[in-house]
């Protein structure tokens, strides 16, 4: 008797050269696409970032700055009548002084807030990028002629 059956011929895995071609262009245009989105999300999750803090920033300048002129213009008029004997102007002057300082501290922090937020460079696609390409140059695949 013999066995359970013929057995089946064992499947060829050997691909033509052109659809080997066509894989590899297939993945790796997949690959380039995927770069492609991760990029675009990256940007957009930054840009988005650097719009709410600047709307919120703008907010809080607008109250503070109204704030500001309420307590300086309280304290111009105490300068006017215990330093400056009835004089007003004096006093006046220093909080304008009092007023640029506030202005060139808030510039410099909004300057190194922009500075650090700027330009929204997407760092996690760029590095994978990087890093495929690293991969794709180090592989050594058999080349054709070994399969001769």
């Amino acid at each position: 008797m013999s066995g359970p059956g013929p057995t089946p011929p064992p499947p060829t895995d050997d691909k033509s050269v052109s659809e080997l071609i066509f894989d590899v262009s297939e993945k790796a245009s997949t690959l380039i696409r995927e770069e492609i989105e991760l990029a675009k999300a990256e940007v957009s999750e930054k840009v988005g970032k650097l719009i709410r803090g600047s709307a919120v920033g703008g907010a809080a300048g607008v109250f503070a700055a109204f704030a500001l002129i309420l307590i300086m213009q309280g304290i111009a008029w105490l300068l006017d009548e215990e330093v400056f004997d009835g004089k007003a102007w004096p006093g006046f002057f220093i909080e304008a002084a009092v007023f640029l300082l506030i202005a060139a501290g808030a510039g410099y922090f909004a300057y190194r807030a922009f500075q650090a937020g700027a330009p929204p460079v997407p760092e996690q696609a760029i590095k994978e990028a990087k890093l495929t390409r690293e991969m794709l140059e180090a592989d050594e695949s058999p080349t054709l002629e070994t399969k001769k």
